[in-house]
């Protein structure tokens, strides 16, 4: 299954429209509240660099597309409803945006930098976007410090009866967010903490709940409407604030993103998502030419619109994703004779086993040996696979 990247943030900062312009969807866009109620799924595309070529060949994607050697891989983008202060607590939408968000693997927040709207999502001025990125993520480490607390109580409860571990009980109570109890209890060591919860004090409990949060739902920050002065003034702002200087910020402009796109279809621009600039085929109103002119100049000065950047930097740099193509060492094509039809999104640290059931579970389940096709090399199940490798599998069950 693709992975899904989950859009966040409070109301009217924007998700919408960065929805509709990765996926070209249409969801009702609006600068009032919830516009968004129930999540919209849409499919968005991640570019890597197709290895065809480096054997002269042409690939023929069974999904996505290519075009001029890059790869497009598709994923599932889902614009979560709009959060607000005290969403933990039932507010708004919260028990519903919580659900909702964590069908996600990586989240992007959406931010207003322009600083136009409230904490509720109405129109203002002068908000600091600073606001948003702290109280969007106060929020989440609330959610997980109540599940949390939720653990410790049911360990408690245990501990008198029978024998039982703190990081059984913990990765069990907080296993929709996919954690499991090796990770629970590394994170618990890494802080130096005990393994017994009675002597922890609220704050640590609280700095636990906020570091398991990072783990399991890796964060980055988009800031939307950049093509406004005010809004490049609070990112170098917040860019030099060194509070916030572990965070991944990219600027980015989903509007822009959306009118080159529609210019695309319209086969008015020469453009694909990603590109760091655009080309003019026909002869445009001058309205519009201006419009896109200033578009040029954003995109100068940030190297594209930053829809695209964004989403790619959530999942390889944040998740730590990688890419491997299934192929042949006597050849790329499969029984018809596809090159590279396919290419698979995988976690990073994926062995030629895992990929082997990625693929189909029968592959792996009879994996003998994988073959890097780049130098005919055989690989064993545990060999870690690098990004773009391209790996045959050789199985008794094929």
């Amino acid at each position: 299954m693709p992975y899904k990247i989950g859009l966040v943030g409070k109301p009217s900062v924007g998700k919408s429209t960065f929805f509709n312009a990765a996926t070209m969807n249409s969801v009702d866009e609006g600068n009032y509240p919830f516009t968004t109620i129930d999540p919209s799924v849409g499919e968005a595309y991640l570019r890597v660099q197709c290895a065809a070529p480096e054997f002269d060949e042409e690939c023929d994607p069974r999904v996505g597309y290519c075009n001029d050697g890059t790869r497009y891989v598709p994923v599932k983008l889902v614009d979560v409803a709009g959060l607000i202060p005290g969403a933990h607590e039932g507010k708004g939408l919260g028990n519903k945006f919580l659900t909702d968000l964590n069908e996600a693997d990586v989240l992007i927040h959406i931010v207003d930098f322009s600083g136009e709207t409230d904490e509720e999502g109405e129109p203002t001025e002068g908000h600091d976007p600073r606001e948003d990125i702290d109280f969007l993520e106060e929020e989440l480490d609330m959610w997980y410090f109540e599940i949390l607390q939720k653990g410790i109580k049911r360990y408690d409860n245990k501990k008198g009866q029978h024998e039982v571990k703190l990081e059984e009980e913990l990765a069990d109570q907080m296993s929709a967010f996919k954690t499991n109890k090796n990770q629970i209890k590394q994170i618990i060591l890494s802080l130096d903490l005990e393994l017994e919860p009675e002597g922890w004090t609220e704050e640590e409990q609280k700095k636990l709940a906020r570091e398991i949060r990072k783990e399991t739902k890796p964060m980055i920050i988009a800031a939307n409407k950049m093509d406004t002065e005010k809004a490049q003034q609070n990112f170098e702002e917040i860019k030099s604030d060194p509070e916030y200087e572990d965070l991944t910020i990219v600027p980015c402009s989903a509007h822009a993103e959306k009118a080159l796109k529609n210019g695309a279809e319209q086969d008015m621009l020469d453009y694909y998502p990603g590109d760091e600039g655009f080309e003019i085929k026909v002869d445009l109103p001058d309205e519009k030419e201006d419009g896109l002119e200033k578009i040029r100049s954003f995109m100068d000065e940030h190297g594209g619109t930053g829809v695209q950047k964004a989403m790619e930097k959530a999942l390889f740099d944040e998740l730590g994703v990688i890419a491997v193509f299934p192929g042949g060492a006597d050849g790329l094509g499969d029984e018809e004779g596809n090159i590279l039809p396919d290419c698979f999104l995988v976690p990073e640290g994926s062995t030629a086993e895992d990929f082997a059931y990625t693929i189909h579970s029968d592959l792996g389940e009879g994996f003998l040996h994988g073959i890097n096709c780049r130098d005919n090399r055989q690989v064993g199940a545990d060999q870690q696979l690098d990004h773009r490798d391209v790996i045959e599998i050789i199985s008794s069950n094929q």
